[in-house]
């Protein structure tokens, strides 16, 4: 049964257009509170309790208004956490003992978007049942709660501090960072106020930046997804590492003291490789259908399970559970890590590739030395919604003639983005040139096909 407003990460879309509107949002908070009250009701009757965090985008203030409106209605009590990355309102859910956790974001994306995902009471996104429930509920009328039963909110004015003290717990207490300069990209979004101070109480010298939010200036050519600054701030501060998140906090590059990047994919095979060497490494590791070839060789090599789920961190956690791994992520910069959080977390990620180069007293060059990255091209072409692409006769002729090409030494990926309207091109392989070219011709097949 198919979902009509989530996607794969929750309701996401251009902020004052469906179903991005104050209206819609306050139906959507008052549907999960009913759902929450008939599924998740205490025994005594009290009410159930929901966390609500945002980023920084300026919407954020008036789609949380509009969700602690829906939610109050239904009879559900409202904890505000302000601005706090996704991971952290995964945490504060559990800590605080909710029946669930919101979170206003749209990510990586531009400020004009945003975004609401939901967060189980133990601190997962929510089942696809649960999800179906919420939906159904949309279609019923708004009926408020007698007024003693409405809910109530209430600011937890400690949230910072809390998921600080939680993300240095991931970190051995027998270790420091003392000696380490880190220049430090909070995109200014969620991570602001806490990413430098997690590095500084470990003992880093922290050179933050992107950390003056402004409402609107979240992902604007700085964090993950634009890491020219970090990496050129790095070499200006003659910083040992650099590391950028994106607006939420749950996607992580990093680069070292030549500002080479260092992407999910390298990320993920240094903190296996690290835990294997330790007796850490539970089980293998699971990537997805965009993980690096290269990766996949270097982990053989180390005779390390892997496994491809696809693309979206809700896959890859399935994935994980499915096998009992504890280790998984994208080479987008998603890396989770089970035994540490129950969700994507960058801080938590980029500490325990830190633990790693501070057992090995290395870099991320030495640690990453015998691995290979194939060349890997992505284009996203924008398209109109339902763009039915796998069925044009001239994109998958396209697509087939670039796999006869590659022969084996490459692989060829076409699918629809699940947060923008995008097709997402990849091509990889050993030579760059060839692998370029088969990009831009199915890219440009698609393209002329989004213009019919």
């Amino acid at each position: 049964m198919s979902k009509k407003y989530f996607g794969t990460d929750g309701v996401r879309g251009r902020v004052g257009e469906a179903p991005i509107t104050p209206d819609f949002v306050m139906r959507l908070g008052y549907a999960a509170g009913k759902v929450l009250v008939s599924e998740l009701s205490t025994e005594k009757g009290d009410h159930p309790a929901v966390v609500i965090g945002k980023d920084t985008r300026i919407s954020g203030y008036m789609l949380e208004s509009a969700l602690q409106a829906g939610l109050s209605a239904a009879g559900v009590d409202v904890l505000l956490l302000g601005p706090m990355p996704t991971p952290a309102i995964a945490y504060l859910t559990r800590a605080l003992r909710a029946q669930a956790g919101i979170v206003i974001s749209a990510s990586h994306n531009p400020f004009e978007d945003n975004g609401i995902k939901f967060f189980s009471a133990s601190g997962a996104k929510l089942p696809d049942h649960t999800e179906h429930a919420i939906e159904q509920e949309l279609e019923a009328p708004l009926i408020t709660m007698p007024s003693a039963r409405l809910g109530k909110a209430k600011r937890i004015n400690d949230a910072a501090g809390r998921y600080i003290e939680f993300c240095k717990s991931a970190f051995p207490n027998e270790l420091d960072l003392r000696g380490l300069k880190i220049v430090v990209d909070c995109a200014h979004g969620a991570t602001y106020h806490i990413a430098p101070h997690v590095f500084h109480e470990l003992g880093a010298e922290v050179v933050a930046i992107g950390n003056q939010p402004d409402g609107l200036n979240i992902n604007h050519e700085c964090g993950s997804t634009s890491p020219k600054k970090m990496q050129a701030a790095v070499r200006e501060h003659q910083a040992d590492i650099g590391v950028a998140f994106d607006g939420d906090g749950d996607r992580l590059i990093m680069a070292d003291s030549t500002g080479e990047l260092y992407d999910g994919d390298r990320l993920l095979y240094m903190i296996a490789k690290h835990r294997q060497q330790h007796g850490l490494l539970k089980g293998g590791l699971v990537g997805t259908l965009m993980t690096n070839l290269g990766m996949e060789h270097a982990l053989e090599k180390l005779a390390i399970p892997f496994a491809r789920a696809n693309v979206g961190d809700r896959h890859v956690l399935a994935l994980m559970q499915e096998r009992g791994w504890q280790l998984g992520g994208e080479n987008s910069g998603h890396i989770i890590c089970l035994d540490k959080h129950t969700t994507g977390d960058g801080i938590i990620a980029a500490l325990q590739v830190l633990q790693a180069l501070r057992v090995a007293h290395g870099t991320l060059a030495d640690y990453t030395r015998e691995m290979t990255v194939y060349p890997q091209i992505l284009i996203n072409v924008r398209v109109a919604k339902g763009c039915d692409f796998r069925n044009d006769a001239a994109v998958q002729s396209a697509l087939n003639e670039a796999q006869r090409d590659l022969d084996g030494s490459g692989r060829v990926l076409l699918r629809a983005s699940g947060t923008e309207p995008l097709v997402r091109v990849m091509v990889e392989g050993r030579v760059e040139e060839q692998v370029r070219r088969w990009a831009e011709t199915i890219a440009a097949a698609v393209r002329n096909l989004a213009e019919k």
